[in-house]
């Protein structure tokens, strides 16, 4: 855990919670939020851990995040990924992408690029959006 409580503790990144998310998000031009899952079940967390900074040299225009652990799951939805660790990557609160566990450092340069220079789209989230059917939506079954 060390490594990871590096990046609030001594780099001064946010740690993020459900009630000042939003509120964290909304404020960023851009944004990177590390979701770590729990380390010892997940080993790439260290190692995105050490990558994050890195990157961030590389893309100063992104303000860094890490999810806490006991908001993880909840925020996780909003997104739809399935693989820790996951970064995900927000324009003004919106979503432009993520890139899950470990991966090349040119990989890491192509992907955090290409998503930088996407329009935002909805979140994923988890499910199947429900569409009404104007013409059918004053009864139901008929």
């Amino acid at each position: 855990m060390m490594l990871i409580n590096r990046l609030t503790e001594q780099l001064g990144y946010s740690l993020l919670n459900n009630e000042n998310f939003d509120e964290f998000i909304n404020s960023q031009e851009y944004s990177v939020l590390f979701f770590t899952e729990d380390p010892k079940r997940f080993p790439e967390s260290f190692d995105v851990a050490v990558i994050l900074p890195e990157l961030l040299s590389q893309f100063p225009q992104l303000t860094p995040a890490v999810i806490s652990r006991d908001s993880e799951k909840s925020l996780q939805g909003r997104y739809n990924f399935t693989v820790w660790p996951t970064l995900v990557l927000l324009k003004q609160g919106k979503y432009l992408g993520s890139i899950s566990k470990v991966q090349d450092w040119d990989i890491y340069l192509k992907d955090v690029q290409s998503l930088l220079q996407r329009e935002p789209s909805r979140n994923p989230g988890i499910g199947i959006p429900v569409v009404v059917n104007p013409s059918q939506a004053s009864g139901c079954g008929q």
